[in-house]
């Protein structure tokens, strides 16, 4: 249902704020155009938490219409609370959307009881897919593999994103949860380890300015041509440290606008552009990537 290379979209914005829809419609024509296998969209990467539901759902709007069937969009519907959360899904129902990402509930901490309880409400409104999403590094919370278990019992729960960067993770989760329940990873460093041990795909930032390469890397993965995944993925490993230097996506917007792919690089607050520091080190993974970019000083 979902696998292979998914993006966790960026979303554009002009350089006073507001969202570039011109912009928008560009990256996806790329995506389309690159071979990635899937979008996702208003996810920690599109910046939701900066966005109001009625810019969310217009950027969907523009991206489910522009896609019109070709690659599954899937839309980030998490939430710290559990009500905010069903909330959202709600607002979303209406568009021809392939499913859900719902993360973690983040700050407050929930106990695995918690998070069985909220994501079972959740997947009680509405009768489309969701994906799990598992990143104790934002949310402060880990969803063990044992809950994970409990909630693919859920009949439209039908994977997790799991960006704890652990293959033991991916172990535990595979001896766990039914063979089609979909594993995909959400951390770039490993996916390709991940894929190669039995993984089902990944939701990526690096795919937002690399999608042919990391849609080859997991079709090699899938045909376990072991030597090809380690020779591709070998040249997106600065990529995949070097996007995080500063917190995501502030280097993969300023990446993208240099590609020449968005009219600015601007992100709202409380996030900043990328310090001028560290242009280099972007330029210079992006050069060990093989991607051609622009001198926009």
């Amino acid at each position: 249902m979902f696998s292979g290379s998914i993006v966790a979209l960026v979303t554009p914005m002009t350089a006073d704020g507001q969202v570039d829809f011109d912009s928008l419609q560009q990256l996806v024509a790329f995506h389309l155009t690159e071979g990635s296998d899937g979008l996702v969209i208003m996810g920690t990467t599109g910046e939701a938490a900066t966005l109001s539901l009625a810019e969310q759902h217009a950027v969907m709007t523009t991206v489910c219409e522009q896609v019109a069937g070709k690659i599954p969009v899937i839309a980030g519907n998490g939430a710290m609370a559990t009500s905010d959360a069903i909330e959202k899904t709600q607002f979303f129902a209406d568009l021809p959307i392939a499913g859900y990402l719902t993360v973690t509930p983040f700050y407050n901490k929930p106990t695995q009881k918690g998070m069985l309880a909220h994501f079972s409400a959740v997947a009680a409104v509405t009768d489309k897919p969701i994906i799990l999403y598992n990143v104790p590094g934002r949310t402060g919370v880990d969803i063990l593999p044992a809950t994970v278990a409990a909630l693919a019992k859920v009949p439209n729960i039908v994977g997790i994103k799991e960006a704890t960067g652990s293959l033991s993770r991916l172990a535990d989760l595979q001896a766990l949860c039914p063979s089609d329940f979909m594993l995909l990873s959400g951390d770039d460093a490993t996916f390709a380890e991940f894929m190669l041990a039995g993984g089902h795909g990944v939701i990526s930032v690096t795919a937002n300015v690399a999608p042919a390469a990391m849609s080859a890397i997991c079709q090699a993965a899938t045909a376990d041509d072991v030597a090809e995944v380690r020779r591709l993925d070998g040249r997106l490993q600065a990529l995949h440290r070097d996007l995080f230097i500063e917190s995501n996506p502030i280097p993969t917007k300023w990446a993208l606008w240099r590609m020449g792919l968005m009219q600015s690089d601007f992100l709202r607050l409380p996030l900043t552009q990328l310090e001028p520091i560290h242009n280099t080190i972007i330029e210079q993974a992006l050069q060990q990537a093989g991607i051609q970019y622009q001198d926009r000083n």
